[in-house]
């Protein structure tokens, strides 16, 4: 494994990623190759329980191995036979360790006989069923394995190093199902129960052994005569269909791209109740959150599931086909999972759309790296190897992918994928398999990148200037690394940059490309032109992970965003308008807004004229209220929060009692009204009106994910010093209430509480604390979110607890990181609230005064011409 380069918290301005207590963590030492694991459990669904055995076939690699470590954790051991005698075992809880009466011969097979029995586990494996606050829950049981929480479930050797075939055998009422891993191969009644029996015989790691159990639809479609089945709850078999309906071209799309045909002999996707993640890429069976499902209405502007479909599916072959070694690399393999969502936007939609979607990843990570942490791809150092499945391992890394894509050229990327693919599949992989690969199928040494952005943290930020002389008929362009301090060469990237000059034809703007070494902290180039160009877009193709700073004069910005191929590059050129203010940017944007053709870019410029503080910016939004695009209208709703005046709140009313085609853009207005009615006008009975209002839309339009209810509630936060607003979410965090509203409500509390009295941030706190004593990882979650977002001593007593005492090192994780946050805001009292709230106001009336002089400078103008 290369080194991982460790930042430190004062050398890069940024936090350590590694909390108090990480280390380094390796695989352990093998004691052979584990070759077959075989489960064979009998299910007590409604004790939450079960009784079983696991046998594990394995070759032993050493001589004279006498004991052999087991993870297993919480687990009833009950007898251990090693090729049916009796084993004498050590267990604490956490390890099984087996006492080998018969030392370890090489090559002499053993088999390990594990009788063992499990009590309301609390990870691993969940049994969801109704109870006296959610009588309608189906009963379900499923696993969830990733990192290693397999050994909650059963004795393993519980590290992806290990690779072995599997098999499932299980007891489960007759009325419900049980799918897993590989093929069915025999089914039998037992009285009352079903016995299913499923087999895999391609080689995996413990974490994508699965099980669910439940009384599921099933859904037939197929792929090149495998088959493609789709398992919810009964009733639900449209929205799996719209849902999950594009899965064999998927197939068909990547065994193509990838160069090797899907591996199993079929491909399952099961949707589960309460599900902790998005999906899971379980060998041959994924299973994913039914919130996923999508009705009519949500599929208008909801492609998360498409994504979401794509991504686990892209891990049956990064993942599953190829294994990554040890959690330090996963980057491998979400990275590509990533990249594959683009990919597929990029095949079913089109290019646009696909440098789009790259952008909002690169954001994802450039919000962690910014806000959160720093850190290398790869390093072995952490606590909790959950902890390193982050934006840099998902999102930083399929800019990876796109960047060693664009470095290599379209014909030499995909030949070093499928080399890859080809010459690991059904083995291990670390990064450097992956960078020989590449050399090897196309003769690259592509080690500059992996060091820049790999091994170690960040990315560039780049500022960048241009001037033109008219003499010398020269374009000069100075390019600034503004992340590298001002005396030091420390951190300075070295990339080879195209950087376009274009000009307006009749049709579409072409451009004169110049590519240049960008290797230092300040740098000025200097290009001779025939003419002065109308723009200059910044890395053509906008392909390195980035930020950047354009310092263009107004016309030539206006020239990008009007004419600039690059959809990226017309969003950087709308956010460098926007910075430059005024009403000449103004009307720019807003005739953008009207008349660009592409959706991503109307939605970056809605947001860009909200930050315009002009009246005018108004005039221009309230048009796209009425744009085609649910995403657009959405953007805009969420822009008129920031132009907080009569007109916006009436605009945006409007929306929340007339409601909208598009679930979000609903929600979007219901947030949005709180927002604006936060301000008052003076007028207190607007903040009543529209709490009322709000209440009638959690009272009358319950449906799809909560999605609209859920906004209410946000609404509702917006309204900080209201007690009827407080009394109204509390209300909405009882048991009983649908869990996505719930847990809406569980993060408003941390919102709302920042302009609430005394006692009732009492109120807040008790809640949170009672709160805090649930099991559930996403309630415990939105807990801590909420308690990272209060200003007082109060909350870092129950975040401490919740760290001390949760038994999830994600939630430990988000708790210690929250704990920071409030001690940072604890330095915000009521005295600085106040002038706060008093510069919000200065702010608005110095956009009215800004406002007026803009339209008399635009009518003198007028006179004069």
């Amino acid at each position: 494994m290369p080194h991982s380069y460790s930042f430190d918290q004062d050398s890069n301005g940024h936090k350590s990623f590694e909390l108090p207590g990480a280390r380094p963590h390796y695989n352990p030492d093998r004691p052979g190759q584990v070759e077959h694991i075989f489960l064979d459990l009998n299910l007590d669904i409604p004790q939450q329980s079960y009784t079983g055995s696991c046998s594990i076939r394995l070759l032993p690699i050493r001589n004279g191995i006498d004991r052999l470590t087991l993870n297993a954790v919480n687990l009833q051991i009950q007898s251990v036979q090693v090729d049916e005698v009796e084993q004498n075992f050590d267990y604490d809880g956490e390890q099984l360790v087996i006492q080998l009466s018969q030392p370890t011969e090489i090559g002499k097979r053993i088999l390990i006989a594990i009788a063992y029995a499990v009590e309301k586990p609390q990870r691993g494996i969940y049994f969801i069923q109704p109870d006296s606050h959610y009588p309608n829950k189906t009963v379900q049981v499923w696993t969830q394995g990733e990192d290693e929480d397999s050994r909650f479930w059963f004795p393993c050797f519980d590290y992806p190093g290990q690779l072995s075939t599997s098999e499932i055998r299980v007891r489960v009422p007759k009325s419900l199902m049980a799918i897993s891993n590989g093929e069915l191969i025999d089914t039998q009644e037992d009285g009352k129960h079903k016995i299913y029996h499923w087999s895999q015989q391609q080689i995996h790691p413990t974490y994508l052994m699965t099980l669910a159990v439940a009384d599921f639809a099933e859904i037939r479609d197929e792929w090149r005569g495998k088959p493609v089945t789709y398992y919810v709850e009964k009733g639900r078999e449209a929205d799996a269909k719209r849902s999950m309906g594009k899965t064999p071209r998927m197939i068909e799309f990547l065994s193509e791209k990838y160069g090797y045909a899907y591996a199993f002999p079929k491909y399952a996707q099961v949707c589960v109740s309460d599900f902790i993640f998005g999906g899971m890429e379980n060998t041959s069976t994924t299973l994913l959150t039914d919130r996923c499902l999508l009705d009519e209405r949500a599929a208008l502007d909801n492609r998360n599931t498409e994504s979401l479909v794509v991504h686990e599916l892209a891990h049956q072959w990064f993942g599953d086909l190829l294994v990554i070694k040890h959690w330090s690399h996963a980057w491998i393999k979400e990275g590509m999972a990533s990249y594959s969502e683009v990919m597929w936007t990029e095949q079913e939609y089109s290019a646009e759309e696909a440098a789009y979607y790259r952008l909002l990843e690169a954001r994802s990570y450039l919000s962690e790296d910014s806000g959160r942490y720093r850190r290398p791809m790869v390093t072995h150092v952490y606590r909790e190897a959950i902890e390193l499945y982050d934006r840099h391992t998902y999102e930083k890394g399929s800019c990876v992918y796109h960047m060693i894509r664009a470095e290599l050229g379209e014909e030499l990327f995909w030949q070093a994928m499928q080399t890859f693919v080809q010459d690991n599949a059904h083995k291990t992989v670390e990064t450097i398999d992956l960078l020989r690969a590449i050399e090897k199928a196309t003769g690259r040494n592509l080690a500059f990148l992996f060091d820049q952005y790999v091994y170690r943290g960040g990315h560039p930020d780049f500022k960048v200037a241009y001037s033109w002389d008219g003499e010398a008929k020269l374009a000069k362009v100075t390019v600034t690394q503004t992340q590298v301090p001002a005396d030091k060469d420390k951190d300075v990237f070295d990339l080879r940059i195209p950087i376009g000059f274009g000009y307006n034809q009749t049709e579409a703007a072409k451009l004169q490309t110049f590519t240049v070494r960008v290797h230092e902290r300040e740098q000025s180039f200097y290009f001779p032109l025939t003419e002065k160009p109308d723009f200059i877009s910044f890395d053509v193709g906008n392909h390195w992970l980035k930020t950047v700073s354009l310092e263009y004069p107004i016309p030539e910005l206006k020239a990008q965003l009007a004419s600039d191929p690059d959809p990226i590059s017309r969003i950087y050129a709308a956010a460098a308008l926007a910075k430059k203010g005024g009403l000449e940017a103004t009307k720019a944007l807003a005739a953008s807004l009207k008349n660009e053709p592409f959706w991503g870019v109307r939605v970056e410029v809605a947001k860009q004229l909200a930050e315009i503080k002009l009246d005018q910016a108004f005039d221009g939004l309230v048009e796209g209220l009425a744009d085609k695009s649910a995403y657009v209208r959405r953007a805009v709703v969420q822009a008129l929060a920031k132009i907080k005046t009569r007109p916006s709140y009436k605009a945006v009313k409007g929306i929340v009692k007339d409601g909208d085609a598009s679930y979000y853009v609903e929600s979007a207005a219901c947030l949005t009204l709180g927002a604006i009615a936060a301000m008052n006008f003076d007028d207190k009975s607007k903040e009543e009106k529209a709490i009322k209002l709000l209440q009638s839309v959690l009272e009358e339009r319950a449906g799809w994910n909560e999605v609209v209810r859920s906004g209410a509630i946000g609404g509702l936060a917006e309204l900080k010093t209201s007690e009827a607003a407080l009394d109204l979410i509390l209300e909405y965090t009882k048991l009983g209430v649908p869990q996505p509203l719930r847990l809406a409500a569980i993060r408003a509390l941390g919102k709302i509480s920042t302009g609430q009295n005394p006692v009732n941030l009492e109120r807040i706190i008790a809640r949170l604390g009672e709160l805090s004593k649930e099991h559930f990882f996403l309630t415990l979650m939105s807990v801590v979110a909420a308690l990272g977002q209060m200003e007082t001593p109060k909350a870092m007593g129950v975040l401490r607890s919740l760290a001390d005492q949760t038994a999830d090192g994600r939630v430990r994780r988000f708790a210690e990181e929250e704990l920071a946050n409030v001690q940072k805001n604890i330095g915000t009292d009521n005295a600085l609230r106040k002038l706060r709230e008093e510069l919000d106001q200065l702010k608005q009336q110095n956009q009215e005064l800004k406002s007026r002089l803009e339209n008399l400078e635009a009518k003198s103008q007028t006179v004069k011409q």
